[in-house]
């Protein structure tokens, strides 16, 4: 096998490989022989039949094999020769011509193709614990479980029929058919919907005006939808709802204690405490983790600068671009909406797909010199988490995990993403600031763009 490198710019190679027609016929005369004891054939005995026979019937399916087996081949190995790293798997490019590809299944021509690919940057890791990190610390107050506590509370509230006029705090189950211009709009008519005045569920000023119905009343309620709103094309619209009221129910006394924890399944009110002490906990602590990743990343994208390859960073820009693409859509809105331009756009989410990529790229790098791995038993816990996030699909889910490689490897990389996280966290100097909630929840979406 002949291999020349025909191109070396930056990252970019293309190497030519020519396979001898001579190593070609050696590999089928392999095959030939190795057939010639298994293959029966009518009118001749096991093991009896002669080459050439077979040759002339199977020769070519027989050299089609060797082809696809040298195409599968060849990268691995001269990559392995050549000690380079490809960024995404090599394209491969040879004759299109029928006649070319005839006389090389025939045994008549060398096979000849090309490899084109982009290597891996090879660049030095950096000393890290000159990095300095500020984490935000949310203390947990008994006043927040309090709050968090009533609310659950609220949530497990009775209600019992009542006969006088709706108030505030009432549950009314009402029918309803909403309008704009006279006509009715899809998504804005209902039956048998519970709704408590006052809790804000619905559009504002729409709850505040079934204040004083009675059951089996009609209510016009007429709103404004928010400029906001989800829905773009009922934003800022003004509509009307034709309300039946069918039930008015009023809250009926809801204690907070031990009786109430029960109701929930708890033993004690001190034990639902702790529990939603925990919840709250645990949901700052993922912010700070946030936080936290974020300025070790901002450290690192500082430290390094190399050339990247051009079809890595095309790719996540395409998945970054689908996903901003999806979410205009979804909300009715254009980049005008947001203030922008498409090509501003571009330019910013190309830059955020440079930095995924040159992190991404870092961090690799970083955990396979510090011997970082994910393990079987961790990647079998994250692979059960997701599949149950699709109740009823297990078995669909876990098969197509078992049968697609690159699926898998959507689970392993944020798990290995996570361990060079923690171990450069244990390198780095950490100092703990105490923040409030609203600070830590502020920062995290003023972040929440730049996050890699």
């Amino acid at each position: 096998m002949q291999v020349t490198e025909t191109k070396a710019e930056g990252l970019k190679r293309e190497i030519e490989i020519v396979v001898p027609a001579s190593d070609l016929e050696a590999r089928l005369q392999t095959r030939l022989f190795e057939a010639k004891d298994k293959v029966q054939l009518k009118g001749f005995r096991p093991g009896k039949v002669p080459v050439a026979h077979l040759r002339k019937m199977y020769g070519k399916s027989l050299m089609a094999e060797i082809v696809n087996e040298i195409l599968n081949e060849t990268p691995g190995s001269v990559m392995a020769e050549r000690k380079e790293r490809a960024a995404m798997r090599p394209e491969i490019a040879m004759s299109e011509d029928e006649g070319e590809a005839e006389k090389v299944l025939n045994g008549q021509s060398d096979f000849k193709f090309t490899l084109s690919y982009e290597t891996l940057p090879q660049f030095d890791v950096k000393e890290t614990s000159g990095i300095k990190i500020e984490r935000p610390i949310v203390e947990v107050s008994d006043a927040e479980v309090d709050e968090q506590v009533e609310r659950l509370a609220e949530n497990a509230r009775t209600y019992e029929e009542k006969d006088a006029a709706a108030e505030k705090g009432d549950k009314v189950t009402i029918d309803f058919v909403g309008k704009i211009d006279g006509e009715p709009f899809e998504g804005g008519s209902a039956e048998d919907a519970d709704l408590v005045i006052g809790s804000n569920r619905f559009i504002p000023g729409f709850e505040e005006q079934l204040i004083g119905a009675a059951k089996g009343g009609e209510k016009l309620v007429e709103v404004t939808f928010p400029e906001d709103y989800g829905a773009a094309h009922l934003a800022g619209k003004l509509a009307t709802f034709d309300v039946t009221v069918k039930q008015v129910q009023g809250p009926t006394e809801t204690a907070i204690d031990d009786e109430m924890a029960k109701k929930l399944g708890l033993e004690s009110l001190d034990k639902l405490k702790e529990i939603v002490r925990d919840q709250i906990q645990s949901q700052y602590g993922m912010a700070t983790r946030q936080k936290v990743k974020r300025q070790l990343l901002d450290a690192l994208d500082k430290e390094y600068d190399f050339d990247l390859p051009e079809k890595l960073v095309e790719a996540e820009f395409d998945n970054i671009w689908n996903q901003v693409q999806r979410e205009l859509t979804e909300s009715g809105k254009s980049f005008e909406d947001e203030d922008t331009t498409e090509e501003k756009a571009r330019a910013e989410y190309r830059r955020l797909a440079e930095r995924r990529v040159r992190l991404g790229l870092v961090l690799s790098e970083i955990g396979e010199k510090a011997g970082v791995q994910v393990g079987e038993e961790e990647l079998q816990r994250a692979l059960f988490e997701q599949m149950r996030r699709f109740p009823g699909q297990e078995q669909e889910i876990l098969k197509m995990f078992q049968e697609n490689p690159e699926a898998i490897q959507s689970i392993r990389a944020p798990l290995y993403e996570e361990k060079v996280v923690d171990h450069l966290l244990a390198q780095v100097d950490v100092t703990d600031k105490t923040v409030t909630k609203e600070e830590l929840m502020a920062e995290d979406e003023a972040d929440e763009t730049a996050a890699a």
